[in-house]
């Protein structure tokens, strides 16, 4: 199995990505030559990570029955400073909200996410620091850093 992802040039900037039928958009700044029409490629890096952790803690949550009333997930990829400007580290904040009753089985379904499951996240874990917290309505319940 493969994943195959189609670029097309659009002028200037621009890029349209083809994905799976679905189309993403990359643009650069005016400072750039782009018209900032769309994000820049980047932080896709950072979204694939969210949305490959998010499902698989959605998934597991469902999986052990246990409900959440809301789920946020923040990464904060921190930049070098010189050429080629890359991420040199990413630290995720999980923000659950619920029952009293599921705060255990959230913070397995992360670790497990984070362990065993994201293939995003461990693909980035060979070439960098990725860290992450689990906040549970509003109080911090693990760090790993």
């Amino acid at each position: 199995m493969a994943h195959t992802v189609e670029t097309q040039w659009m002028g200037k900037m621009q890029f349209n990505a083809l994905i799976n039928g679905h189309t993403v958009i990359m643009d650069a700044p005016e400072k750039s030559g782009g018209e900032d029409t769309a994000p820049i490629p980047k932080p896709f890096v950072l979204t694939a990570l969210s949305g490959c952790t998010g499902m698989d803690v959605v998934a597991l949550l469902r999986k052990a029955h246990k409900e959440i009333t809301s789920f946020d997930i923040n990464v904060t990829g921190e930049l070098s400073k010189t050429a080629p400007v890359q991420y040199i580290s990413i630290h995720l904040v999980y923000l659950f909200k619920g029952e009293d009753s599921s705060k255990e089985a959230t913070l397995a379904a992360v670790t497990d996410s984070q362990e065993k499951y994201c293939g995003v996240s461990s693909m980035l874990k060979k070439i960098m620091p990725v860290t992450w917290d689990v906040v549970y309505n509003d109080q911090l319940i693990f760090t790993n850093k």
